[in-house]
């Protein structure tokens, strides 16, 4: 089978998928509410329009995207991420379903997380600390677009999570508070899928099937299709749908912290993407509550009928195994002598 072919039969057959859209700046709450909660229960995706980021940067920051990604793998791996998650991530560095993928995801990514200097005593922590940055003298303005989007895409997701936390009956500051996003975990990750064709038969897949491990994902695509859905994820036959890409909206997903605190009334989809051929880029930005945020059943969500599912677990704890389980050994690289 040519690769035309196999990508003509993995797309045949996929339905597209209709997602509600947020508008965020409309002035009936109410009716946001109502869409995204209806989009929640039903597949844990939605599309967020008038964001308030310009469609200038939006297109700046995929600019300089693909100026990093078009640099030789020696220059990349100058950069290779590190313990805190920062930096280039090559291919295969990080494989989503071991069960049904052979080497690894056919993409290569880039980690930017919470800057905080060395001598900062925050840098401590598992996830903060100094990002790794391309020399000025090798992409110039590289680091100031990342910066910029980075800033503007976490106001997005508190006024995302705004809208969330009154879905769930509860108060529109309650993620808000100090102790859940007052110091949160938020990395925004350039990812870069070459142009593969996926052969599920294969085990070859641009990105494995998984579900987000954190609390929302804010991402923003490129025109070429490869994200599909799956709404019912234990199903023993999965039914995947393709997400269509929307010029300068955000695709927001649901991440499984949020489906723990919300006792899986709300839904962390499982997703995957399938390479047709083209290359594909993606920005993801990735927020999650502080490191030592307890997640653990809203009162909102539990009664008599429908008690806690799920133990409370620090934020910390559960992203460092998540991370531990998805990636590979960096000890792998340095074998390897790269």
């Amino acid at each position: 089978m040519t690769d035309a072919n196999a990508a003509i039969e993995v797309a045949a057959g996929v339905p597209t998928s209709t997602l509600n859209r947020i508008d965020l700046s409309s002035s009936d709450i109410p009716g946001s509410v109502s869409l995204l909660k209806q989009a929640c229960l039903d597949s844990g995706f939605f599309y967020v329009i008038n964001h308030g980021i310009s469609q200038d940067l939006m297109e700046e920051v995929f600019v300089q995207s693909r100026r990093f990604f078009g640099l030789p793998l020696s220059e990349k791996m100058k950069l290779l991420r590190n313990e805190k998650h920062r930096g280039y991530t090559p291919m295969f560095d990080q494989i989503l379903d071991p069960a049904n993928q052979i080497n690894g995801d056919y993409k290569e990514g880039y980690y930017i997380g919470v800057e905080l200097p060395e001598d900062d005593p925050g840098a401590r922590k598992p996830h903060f600390g100094p990002n790794l940055w391309l020399s000025e003298d090798i992409l110039p303005r590289w680091r100031q677009a990342m910066e910029k989007f980075g800033s503007q895409a976490l106001k997005v997701a508190k006024v995302a999570a705004r809208i969330i936390a009154l879905a769930l009956d509860l108060e529109a500051d309650f993620f808000d508070k100090p102790e859940i996003l007052g110091e949160p975990i938020a990395t925004l990750r350039l990812l870069h899928y070459e142009g593969l064709v996926s052969d599920p038969s294969k085990g070859i897949y641009g990105a494995g099937a998984h579900s987000d491990f954190n609390f929302i994902t804010l991402l923003a695509t490129d025109d070429v299709p490869g994200l599909q859905i799956c709404k019912k994820k234990d199903a023993k036959s999965p039914m995947w749908e393709f997400v269509q890409p929307m010029r300068g909206a955000f695709i927001v997903n649901l991440g499984v912290m949020l489906e723990r605190w919300s006792n899986c009334i709300f839904r962390s989809t499982l997703h995957r993407v399938i390479g047709n051929g083209q290359e594909r880029y993606s920005i993801a930005y990735f927020l999650k509550p502080n490191h030592d945020c307890l997640i653990e059943c809203l009162p909102t969500c539990m009664s008599e009928e429908n008690p806690p599912k799920f133990p409370p677990v620090q934020c910390q704890t559960y992203l460092s195994q998540r991370f531990k389980d998805t990636h590979a050994d960096l000890n792998v690289y340095r074998t390897e002598g790269a």
